[in-house]
C-alpha cells in the first residue's frame, strides 16, 4: 500500500460527508486507503461514514466504543495504517484534487524530504468564504525555508495546518503520540514525527486543502475561553521541549518557547486582556532571548498596550 490517509472523527455529522468524498474522490497512480475512526460520538456522524462505505473498498471504518480522545484515537489509527506514507486529515476539512498525487510525487522525488505539507485555504463554513492564507499569510511566513527542518517548527511552532501533512513511514509511529499533551496534538505529534524521521519539513505551495473554521472547530473552542487559550499556550511550550530528545540545542527551545509566549501576548492584546498580555509576554522573554526587533520593542513598551498596538500597525 502506497498511502494510508487517517481521519479521526468526533461530533463531525455536518461534515464529514464532504470530507471523506474529497479524499476517496482523489485521482491517483497508486492505491490508497481511507481510514476513519469515530470516537464515541454522541450525534450520527458514525451513520453518515457507514453510508459511504459500501461505495469505496479502500474505505477503512473504525469506532471507539467510548470516547478516548484524540490520542486514543490516533492510536487507533496509526496501528491500522499499512501505506507507506501517512497523510492526515481533519474530519472537518477538505481535499483538494491533487492533494495526493502532487504529496506522494514530492516524497518519491525528494528522498530527503521527511514531511511535506501545502497551502491551506481557511474558509468560513457558514459562507464558505476565504478568510486567509493558512501558510504564506502566518506572521512569521518570511521566516520559514521551503525547506524547513525541526529547528524552524520548534522556532515557529503552528506554521504549516494539521491537514496539510504527509510523511513517510516509520517504526515508531505509536510512539510519537507518547508527547504528553491533552488539547494541542497535531504540534507535538510533528515534532516526534519530524525528530524520529530526520530530513527536512518541505511546502508546496499550490494550495491543496480548505481549513473550516466553524463554532465547534478547534479555533473557535479556543477563542471562547481564556483558560483554554492558556492552556494550549503552555502544551505549546511543553511540546518545543521535546525538541532536546533529538538534538536540538537549549537555545533554541528556549527561543520557541518564548515565542509560544509572545504569540499568546499577541493574541490576549488583540482580545482587549491587557493583563493577560503582561503576564504572557512576560514569559516570553527569559534569558532575554528575543526571535526579531517586534519582539523586543514590544517587551520594552509592555506596560503600553496600546503603544505595542501602534508599534505592530494596529489599529486602537
Amino acid at each position: 500500500m502506497k498511502l494510508s490517509v487517517i481521519v479521526p472523527a468526533y461530533k463531525l455529522a455536518p461534515y464529514i460527508h464532504e470530507c471523506l468524498l474529497s479524499i476517496l474522490a482523489q485521482q491517483t497512480d497508486f492505491d490508497f486507503e481511507v481510514i476513519v475512526c469515530d470516537d464515541a460520538s454522541p450525534d450520527n456522524t458514525y451513520d453518515v461514514i457507514c453510508y459511504l462505505q459500501p461505495a469505496f473498498a479502500n474505505l477503512v471504518v473504525l469506532r471507539n466504543e467510548i470516547n478516548l480522545g484524540l490520542v486514543g484515537t490516533m492510536h487507533r489509527l496509526l496501528e491500522t495504517a499499512k501505506g507507506q506514507y501517512i497523510a492526515y486529515l481533519d474530519g472537518d476539512d477538505i481535499a483538494l484534487p491533487g492533494k495526493l498525487q502532487q504529496q506522494v510525487n514530492y516524497l518519491e522525488q525528494h528522498p530527503s524530504c521527511s514531511m511535506v505539507y501545502h497551502e491551506s485555504e481557511m474558509f468560513d463554513s457558514a459562507t464558505g468564504q476565504r478568510l486567509k492564507w493558512y501558510s504564506s499569510e502566518y506572521y512569521n511566513y518570511h521566516y520559514i525555508p521551503q525547506q524547513a527542518d525541526i529547528t524552524h517548527l520548534i522556532r515557529y511552532t503552528v506554521f504549516l495546518q494539521a491537514s496539510s501533512i504527509m510523511f513517510r513511514r516509520h517504526a515508531s509511529l505509536l510512539q510519537t503520540l507518547q508527547h504528553g499533551c491533552q488539547i494541542i496534538c497535531d504540534f507535538p505529534w510533528q515534532i516526534m514525527n519530524v525528530g524520529l524521521l530526520g530530513g527536512s519539513i518541505d511546502r508546496l505551495n499550490t494550495p491543496l486543502g480548505r481549513y473550516r473554521i466553524h463554532s465547534n472547530s478547534f479555533g473557535a473552542q479556543t477563542q471562547q475561553s481564556h483558560q483554554r487559550r492558556l492552556k494550549v499556550t503552555d502544551e505549546l511550550a511543553a511540546a518545543c521541549r521535546l525538541g532536546k530528545q533529538f538534538g536540538v540545542s537549549d537555545e533554541v527551545i528556549q527561543l520557541g518557547i518564548n515565542h509560544v509566549y509572545f504569540s499568546a501576548a499577541l493574541y490576549f492584546l488583540r482580545a482587549g486582556e491587557p493583563d493577560l498580555f503582561l503576564q504572557m509576554i512576560e514569559l516570553s522573554a527569559v534569558n532575554s532571548q528575543f526571535f526579531d526587533k517586534r519582539h523586543s520593542d514590544a517587551y520594552q513598551k509592555r506596560q503600553q498596550p496600546e503603544q505595542v498596538k501602534q508599534l505592530l500597525g494596529w489599529l486602537s
